[in-house]
């Protein structure tokens, strides 16, 4: 019988479809190399719009789950856990290529209630507060690098006074408040400026830009979703990790 979303429920629809097809992909009910419906599909399927569908589709690509592939539609994946991998510890703070010395403005760091799909990329209700902090890395006066990270509120409520434009949140959260990073998950890709961002980056609106998604978890909790938009005409993305022995 085919599991329907309930329009009852205080969950969003886009998390429950989320749910629903993570679920039929565990389950193996939508097997490896399968074709899933359309998007048109999904619609009259589960009687949703179809920003439901692209904002649910959209996360189970990031998570692994699917692969859309132009032209041809959206297939599942199989999906492989390295071993090992969750063993990655040290992690350090997204920065640009080595040796370039950056300035911190803080623009936020507050609390608010998850937006959007916030709570699908945290994994956490969407009436639960979650810590957010967006900063602005400038080199030479000149911005390059605009960062946000959303936190659970739970996960480290302190973290709203502390100073995060010269402390990495990951230190922060690993050797101050010992909440251990076991792994991430990250997700690079072009995009385009919304006014906002570009404005805050000196740049026209559309603008191409270098977008960097990452997931953080300490054992199965997700702990942190950061997203990084960088001009692209200069300087490196530097992603170190270090794998410590058990």
């Amino acid at each position: 019988m085919e599991q329907i979303i309930d329009r009852e429920k205080s969950q969003k629809l886009y998390a429950q479809l989320y749910e629903i097809l993570k679920g039929k992909i565990e389950r193996g009910e939508l097997a490896v190399n399968a074709q899933i419906p359309t998007e048109d599909e999904l619609c009259k399927i589960y009687v949703v719009s179809k920003a439901t569908v692209r904002i649910a589709i959209s996360e189970l690509v990031r998570q692994g789950y699917l692969s859309s592939q132009q032209g041809k539609g959206t297939f599942v994946c199989k999906r492989i856990i390295p071993e090992g991998l969750a063993m990655l510890t040290g992690f350090k703070e997204l920065m640009l290529e080595a040796g370039i010395n950056f300035s911190t403005d803080v623009l936020a760091q507050t609390v608010m209630m998850p937006t959007d799909d916030l709570d699908v990329k945290l994994n956490v209700p969407d009436d639960k507060h979650i810590i957010y902090i967006k900063r602005l890395r400038s080199v030479d006066n000149e911005p390059v690098l605009l960062q946000e990270a959303y936190i659970p509120h739970n996960v480290c409520p302190p973290l709203l006074k502390e100073d995060v434009a010269n402390n990495s949140l990951l230190e922060l959260l690993e050797k101050k408040y010992e909440v251990k990073i076991t792994k991430v998950k990250d997700f690079i890709e072009i995009s385009h400026l919304n006014l906002d961002e570009a404005k805050l980056l000196a740049l026209s609106e559309g603008s191409v830009a270098l977008l960097l998604e990452q997931y953080f978890y300490s054992g199965d909790t997700q702990i942190m979703y950061m997203r990084s938009i960088k001009r692209p005409e200069r300087f490196r993305f530097q992603i170190e990790f270090e794998r410590k022995s058990a």
